[in-house]
C-alpha cells in the first residue's frame, strides 16, 4: 500500500468459501521463497490488500505455528483458512497450499530418474549441488542471526552440532535434549530464552473481515471439539498405517516411510532445513532409499518448486519407491507416485491436526517461558545441526572421492559465488540456482568442445 493510498473506512464484504478457494489454489502454484516468502505473500494478499485479517490477527497466528514443529507457513495458511471457514476451511488451505508442489514433484522426480543419465541434465546438476551446499549454509546463518543472542545459546548449538558431527548422535535426542535444556536453562535466566516471536502489528490497512476484536464462536475452546478432532486425526494415521501394514507387512517399504515420517513430522522445530539432517540420517544411512547426491539433487528440486521446502520428503519417497520397484519392473512411476503419495500424507497429517486440534488451546500459551524457553532452545540446536548439513554436504559435493581424490574448484566457486549472491547482494534462491544450473551446462559444453 502506498503511502498516498487513503485507508479504508468500511471492512470488505464476506468471503465465501469457493472464493477463498480460488485463493488458496492460486497460493499452491505460486508460493516460492521458502517460508518467509511464503508468509510475506499471505501478508500482502490477505492482510494489505483483500484485509481478509487484520496484522494483530495475522502475527498471533504465526507466532503460534512457529510454536509448533512443520513447516510454518502451511501451517499458517491452514490456520487462516480454519479462521474464516471453520474445520474445512483450514483443510482446504493448507491441502492447496501443498498439492500443487506434490503434482509437481512427482513429475520433476520423473524426469530426474529417468533422464539423469544424460550429459546436459547431469551438467546442471553438477552446477546446483554447490549452490545447494551455499544455501543450507546461508540457511544456518540467518537462523543464528535471529536465534543466537546470548552466550548460553551458542553454547548449545556447538554442542549440537558436535554431538551430531562427531558422535552421530540422533536427531530426535538432540532436539529432546535441546528442549530439556531450554526449558531447566529458562528458568534461571528467562531473558535468554524468552522468544523472540514476530513482534506486535505494526501498521494499519484499514478494518479488515477478521479483526482483533472479532469474535469468532467456533475460535472457543472445547473440549468435546478438541477429543473429537484428535481421535479424527489419530484415526486416519492408525488407519492408513495399517493398510499399508496390511498391504506390505510392517517391514514393508511404503509402511516405514509412513512410519519414518509420521516421526520427522514431530520433530520438524525449526523449519524445513531443521528436519533435513534427520530425513538424511533415515533415508540415506538407514534406510538407504537414496544416496547422498540423490538427496542433494532432491533438495535442488524442491528449492525451485512451490510450496514448502519440507516438500522434498515427496521426492525421497519418489526415489525410494522407485529404487525397491515396488510395483515390478515396468510399473516404476506408479511406485514412485506411490511414494511421494505416502511421504506426503504422512508429513503433513501432523500439521492439520495441531492446528485444527489446538489453536483455541494453544494460543492463549503465547509468550509464556513455560513454552517458549523449550523452543529456543531446540531452535539453538537446530543451527548446530543445519551447519552439520552444510558440512556434510560440501565434502561429498567439493571431494566426491574423498579428501585424497581431486579437489572440485569449480564447485567450490560456484559455492562461494552463491553465498555472495544470496549474502551481499540479497539475491533470489530460483535465478541463483538457475544461474549455477546454467554455469554447470556452459563447463560442460567448453569441456565437451575442448
Amino acid at each position: 500500500m502506498s503511502a498516498t493510498a487513503p485507508i479504508a473506512t468500511q471492512p470488505p464484504a464476506a468471503v465465501g468459501f469457493w472464493q477463498a478457494f480460488a485463493y488458496w489454489l492460486k497460493l499452491g502454484f505460486v508460493s516460492f521463497g521458502g517460508p518467509t516468502g511464503q508468509i510475506a505473500i499471505m501478508h500482502h494478499e490477505l492482510v494489505e490488500r483483500r484485509r481478509w485479517i487484520s496484522e494483530g490477527r495475522f502475527l498471533h497466528a504465526l507466532n503460534y505455528c512457529m510454536l509448533l514443529p512443520g513447516p510454518e507457513a502451511q501451517q499458517l495458511a491452514t490456520y487462516i483458512g480454519w479462521l474464516m471457514h471453520r474445520t474445512w476451511g483450514g483443510i482446504v488451505a493448507g491441502a492447496l497450499f501443498v498439492l500443487p508442489s506434490l503434482f509437481i514433484l512427482i513429475g520433476l522426480s520423473w524426469i530426474y530418474l529417468r533422464f539423469d543419465d544424460v550429459p546436459w541434465v547431469a551438467a546442471v546438476l553438477h552446477g546446483i549441488k554447490p549452490a545447494v551446499t551455499a544455501i543450507v549454509l546461508f540457511a544456518a546463518y540467518r537462523i543464528a542471526s535471529r536465534a543466537l543472542q546470548y552466550k548460553p545459546l551458542w553454547l548449545i548449538s556447538v554442542a549440537a552440532f558436535v554431538a551430531i558431527f562427531a558422535f552421530d548422535v540422533p536427531f530426535p535426542a538432540i532436539v529432546l535434549a535441546a528442549g530439556v535444556i531450554g526449558y531447566v536453562w529458562g528458568r534461571f535466566a528467562p531473558r535468554h530464552f524468552g522468544g523472540g516471536g514476530h513482534g506486535a502489528a505494526k501498521a494499519s490497512y484499514g478494518p479488515a473481515l477478521i479483526d482483533d476484536g472479532a469474535a469468532l464462536p467456533h475460535t472457543r475452546f472445547s473440549l468435546p471439539r478438541l477429543i473429537a478432532l484428535a481421535a479424527t486425526g489419530l484415526a486416519l494415521w492408525a488407519a492408513a498405517l495399517g493398510a499399508l501394514a496390511a498391504a506390505s507387512g510392517w517391514e514393508g517399504t511404503l509402511t516405514q516411510m509412513g512410519w519414518f515420517f509420521t516421526k520427522a513430522a514431530l520433530v520438524t522445530f525449526g523449519g524445513a532445513y531443521a528436519v533435513l539432517p534427520y530425513v538424511f540420517q533415515g533415508a540415506v544411512e538407514h534406510y538407504g532409499w537414496l544416496t547422498t547426491a540423490q538427496m542433494i539433487d532432491g533438495l535442488a528440486l524442491g528449492e525451485t518448486t512451490p510450496g514448502p521446502l519440507i516438500m522434498i520428503v515427496a521426492f525421497v519417497g519418489f526415489v525410494g519407491a522407485w529404487a525397491k520397484a515396488l510395483c515390478g519392473p515396468e510399473a516404476l512411476f506408479l511406485a514412485g507416485a506411490a511414494g511421494a503419495a505416502v511421504a506426503t500424507f504422512f508429513t503433513f497429517l501432523p500439521s492439520f491436526v495441531f492446528i485444527l486440534v489446538g489453536a483455541p488451546l494453544v494460543e492463549s500459551t503465547h509468550g509464556d517461558i513455560r513454552f517458549t524457553a523449550p523452543l529456543t532452545g531446540i531452535t539453538a540446536a537446530v543451527v548446530g545441526v543445519i551447519v552439520n548439513l552444510a558440512v556434510f554436504f560440501a565434502w561429498h559435493v567439493f571431494w566426491p572421492r574423498g579428501f585424497a581424490g581431486p579437489t572440485e574448484w569449480f564447485s567450490i566457486a560456484l559455492a562461494v559465488a552463491t553465498l555472495a549472491a544470496l549474502w551481499r547482494f540479497k539475491a533470489g534462491i530460483i535465478p541463483v540456482i538457475a544461474a549455477c544450473g546454467a554455469a554447470g551446462l556452459v563447463q560442460h559444453l567448453v569441456r565437451t568442445i575442448i
